[in-house]
This record gives C-alpha cells, sequence and structure tokens, in this order.
C-alpha cells in the first residue's frame, strides 16, 4: 500500500463539462497493463475502489446498488437460469451475484483484461467473495468480441448474458460491442428463453451514445425494458437495457420475484420483489427540454 501525503482527490469525469471530486487516502496498487491504467484506492467516502482510466469502476460502499441492479432484474426474468455468460466484470462482483442462484450450473466470466482481474482478486475480496474458486465459474481471459463469435462456431449457448463493460462512448473498442450486429450474434448464442442485459452508460449526458444501444437492441429483441439506478461514486445513475426472446420483466410481481430469490437461495442487500417493481416504472432520466 501506498500512503499518501497530503489532500490527494481523483478527477472523476461525469461529462466534457461537469466533474466530481473524490478524497483518496491510500494507494493499494498502481499498474499500467495493455489496455488500460488501473488504480485500487482508499477513498474517504467509498471505502476501496476500483479505478479504470481515471474513471472509478466500482467501490465497497455502493458495489451491490450497480451489481445487483446489472444482474439480478435479469436473472429474476428467466425462469431458470443454468449457462450465464459474462462479458467484462473483471473484479468478480457480477460474477459472484450471478453465482447466487441456485439454478446456475455454469457462469462463464470473460474480460479482456487479466491485470484488473489479478488485482481484484487480491486486493478486492470483499468485492468478488471467493467467486473466482466457485467450480462453477469459468474465467475467460479474452476479448468478449471474438469470444462471442467463436461461440456462434462452436454452437455454444447461454440462458442469460450479462454485459458488465466500459462505457458506450469510452472508446471505440467498447463502442463495437453495442453494435446492432454484436447484439445480434448475442441474440443467436441465446436459447429460446434467453435474456441479455447491458449496462448502458448515461442517458442525461450522453443521450446519442445511450439511444445507440437502446435502438441496437430493440432491433434484435421483441421485448425491451430500460431501467436505471443511481450510483454515488459515479455521480450520476447509471442505465440498463433488458432485451428478451420470450420473458418481460415488467410483468413479474414483487411475490414472483421474491419467490424465485427465495427458491434459489439468493440472498442481497437491496434487491427484491418490491424493488423489481420500481426499477422496471422508473423513468430513465434525461435533460428536460423547457422548449
Amino acid at each position: 500500500m501506498f500512503t499518501v501525503a497530503g489532500p490527494v482527490t481523483l478527477l472523476e469525469p461525469l461529462s466534457g463539462n461537469t466533474s466530481l471530486l473524490i478524497k483518496i487516502n491510500a494507494i493499494y496498487a498502481s499498474k499500467k497493463s495493455k489496455y488500460q491504467e488501473i488504480l485500487i484506492v482508499e477513498t474517504e467516502d467509498y471505502g476501496p475502489a476500483l479505478v479504470l482510466d481515471g474513471y472509478i469502476q466500482s467501490t465497497y460502499k455502493d458495489e451491490a446498488y450497480y451489481h445487483e441492479a446489472l444482474v439480478q432484474p435479469a436473472m429474476a426474468t428467466h425462469p431458470s437460469p443454468q449457462d450465464v455468460l459474462i462479458l467484462g466484470g473483471g473484479e468478480g462482483a457480477t460474477l459472484r451475484e450471478v453465482l447466487k442462484h441456485g439454478t446456475v450450473k455454469k457462469a462463464v466470466m470473460v474480460d479482456i483484461d487479466g491485470d484488473v482481474v489479478e488485482l481484484s482478486k487480491k486486493y478486492l475480496p470483499l468485492m468478488h467473495q471467493g467467486a473466482f474458486d466457485d467450480p462453477r465459474a469459468e474465467v475467460r481471459i479474452e476479448d468478449g468480441f471474438v469470444y462471442v463469435e467463436n461461440a456462434l462456431r462452436r454452437g455454444e449457448k447461454f440462458d442469460v448474458v450479462i454485459m458488465d463493460l466500459t462505457d458506450p462512448y469510452s472508446s471505440d473498442i467498447a463502442k463495437q460491442l453495442y453494435t446492432p450486429d454484436f447484439f445480434n450474434k448475442i441474440k443467436r448464442i441465446l436459447r429460446e428463453e434467453g435474456v441479455v442485459v447491458t449496462q448502458a452508460g448515461n442517458s442525461f449526458f450522453f443521450p446519442e451514445a445511450y439511444d445507440m444501444v437502446l435502438k441496437a437492441v430493440r432491433e434484435n429483441f421483441p421485448i425491451v425494458a430500460e431501467y436505471n439506478m443511481w450510483i454515488p461514486a459515479f455521480g450520476y445513475a447509471v442505465n440498463y437495457i433488458i432485451g428478451s426472446l420470450v420473458h418481460d420483466p415488467r410483468s413479474l410481481t414483487a411475490d414472483e420475484v421474491d419467490r424465485r430469490l427465495s427458491q434459489r437461495g439468493v440472498k442481497t442487500l437491496f434487491y427484491n420483489g418490491r424493488t423489481h417493481i420500481g426499477l422496471m416504472n422508473m423513468p430513465v432520466f434525461r435533460k428536460i427540454s423547457r422548449v
């Protein structure tokens, strides 16, 4: 661990014109990987945090809001998810949430940056909580785009696909994973009752990028649900989009969600049936035009 002398702050960009200042008390790890700058730091308000290229990805104090909102609505929507594919999610928290479901027989996590995975294993144990060592978990260090193309060739099928990737506006590499063509590939590796969910950045600060992802999902899936969750360390609400071939997450009752979670042995910090109903009925945030 590197101690810091005097006040150190992380300038977290929210948009091109707005930023968030976050106080850092210590630096646990710093590494320049093949793909990005990786920091694991101790923040004053949020505890330990994973930072990639200057952007906070997860913190101990609020990661459950992000990861439960990403994973649990899609998993609850599927009546019996057994094979799950995770694209991204290097800190292991998305894998952790998937493996809570007793129905899951295999969870494949594909992340392009092995350094993120290894540093998270060492410095962020409360994020992954041993998920990497679960016998149902298969961790692949490779490009998610390439993995999906190869899965198509192999005839591999999944019940749920979870896209825990960098924002669609963050890089050209990320952008190719949010196109109509890529979602078509996702659709083709899903089983008949399949469900996909992706985080989609922020519709308030980056409406064009968000609409690009929304359009790509709508072109490929007959059922599309939008929702968002405020994440304190991000300084904004993260958007999520579910695409489904058969099952509509908006049709689930609170009792049905709670029943499925209970039957599968799922324990959560904030997500439950009532939360699910709230998420599915809260409109996404966009800039309000007064004209």
